[in-house]
């Protein structure tokens, strides 16, 4: 790999890390099934002003769902479950969603028929301090008690639609309590990350605590300042409570490269692993642009036509820190990023991604959109300066705010068309739609909105 492109890559996550305030940031990216490149940016501690590296320990949140799946699969092996069981046949869970029998695969790819009941986020926010809900769950017992009544909430039949449920992964932790007689914790110790050698990869908070590299989760006030928060110990576990780092992952990878095996040694058959990273059902995104549908499968999500290939990744957060996996295994190709500051990673994956398989990041939609829009952001003013209007971006969509005396005006602009050289956007009202445009003249970009047109003047 020629080094100007990992130069392009670090120019990236630099600028990614300054402009959303991320405190620190860990990848390692595995090239023909090897290591290639490993770093550490910024602070694992602002405080202390000790650095982010390679092995700092972060939560990896919903990554964890991986390894659950991964346990899962290992018990189908050995015979001590089928992904047909119904649930109940292990734990007390009585819901039926339309009358029908919720069964392990349904909770393995989230397609139970239940919505997202909300107990992580509501977890999450109690453990940082942002929400005084308080909800009393402290296993699986706990949670079956807080699922009470959720049989009103059924959104389809199981297998039908997929729904991200954080519950039915704490579920998946008790089947293989009840399947293997072991802690669930203990079972994914022992029987995974042992294997894989996950040396400084854990559960329990007091073996994080014997660690000196590990990083201090943040979350950002409304002023913006870091403050330091707490990871989620004993509070999650099977659906995203998994204390890891880089290198550790790494290893997850080079075994998923090897189809199944570590060292010599199977740690899940290869036609499991095989059908953990086939498509289940396709999920609710559709894709703006192109072709690449997404779909969940067992702990892992799938894009169809990531730069022409399949795409098997998860991200994580527990609001102080994320995490991100993608991998293709067809070229033995896959980077993990971990972050103490809870910004949402994939968009760094898969630049980095691209830069690996030798291709244009802006070949992928999101940052061809992205980019487009982050060159419309800024204050246009009209004529000798008599108004002025700011558009910002909000996610996937631009807002225009103005004001008017004391009044503040902020209207979202939907995209029309915005590939052309001319960028079209539309405002909706409550009887009209107002189409507005972006027109490039010479060095000058232009808005025209409404009666205005309105030159750039300054960015946001």
């Amino acid at each position: 790999m020629n080094m100007d492109r990992m130069g392009q890559l670090e120019d990236f996550i630099f600028k990614r890390m300054a402009e959303f305030k991320i405190p620190g940031l860990s990848i390692v990216i595995l090239k023909d099934g090897e290591i290639h490149y490993q770093k550490g940016f910024g602070f694992r501690d602002i405080h202390t002003g000790k650095s982010a590296t390679p092995k700092t320990i972060y939560c990896i949140g919903s990554v964890t769902k991986f390894f659950t799946a991964l346990a899962i699969m290992q018990l189908r092996d050995q015979g001590l479950l089928s992904l047909g069981d119904p649930v109940e046949k292990f734990v007390p869970f009585k819901i039926r969603p339309k009358g029908e029998v919720v069964r392990i695969k349904h909770l393995l790819s989230h397609t139970s028929g239940l919505p997202s009941l909300g107990y992580a986020e509501a977890t999450l926010s109690m453990i940082t301090g942002a929400s005084s809900n308080w909800f009393p769950i402290s296993n699986l017992q706990d949670l079956l008690v807080f699922m009470n009544g959720a049989e009103d909430w059924v959104i389809s039949s199981p297998g039908e639609k997929h729904a991200y449920l954080n519950e039915g992964y704490i579920i998946l932790g008790g089947i293989i309590e009840k399947a293997s007689g072991l802690n669930y914790a203990d079972y994914v110790q022992s029987q995974i990350l042992k294997p894989l050698r996950m040396d400084r990869s854990t559960f329990f908070e007091e073996d994080v605590r014997r660690e000196s590299d590990v990083a201090t989760p943040y979350i950002t006030s409304e002023k913006g300042e870091k403050i330091p928060t707490k990871y989620p110990y004993g509070q999650l576990l099977s659906d995203g409570g998994l204390m890891s780092n880089a290198l550790d992952m790494a290893n997850l990878l080079k075994m998923v490269f090897s189809e199944g095996a570590f060292n010599g040694r199977s740690i899940l058959s290869s036609k499991s692993l095989r059908e953990m990273m086939e498509p289940k059902i396709k999920t609710q995104e559709k894709p703006i642009a192109g072709e690449d549908y997404r779909y969940y499968c067992f702990g892992l999500r799938m894009k169809s036509n990531f730069l022409g290939y399949n795409l098997l990744h998860h991200s994580g957060s527990v609001f102080g820190s994320s995490a991100y996996m993608g991998f293709i295994p067809e070229c033995k190709t896959g980077v993990i990023i971990l972050s103490n500051g809870g910004y949402f990673l994939e968009p760094v994956g898969e630049y980095a991604l691209a830069i690996m398989l030798d291709k244009d990041p802006l070949e992928i939609p999101f940052h061809k959109r992205m980019m487009i829009l982050e060159e419309l952001t800024g204050t246009y003013t009209s004529f000798k300066d008599t108004l002025d209007y700011k558009v910002s971006r909000n996610g996937g969509v631009l807002q225009i705010e103005s004001s008017f005396g004391s009044f503040r005006f902020i209207t979202p602009l939907i995209p029309v068309d915005i590939g052309g050289e001319i960028k079209e956007f539309m405002v909706y009202g409550l009887d009209t739609i107002t189409p507005v445009q972006f027109i490039r003249e010479k060095e000058n970009l232009f808005m025209i909105y409404e009666r205005n047109k309105l030159k750039k003047t300054g960015r946001s």
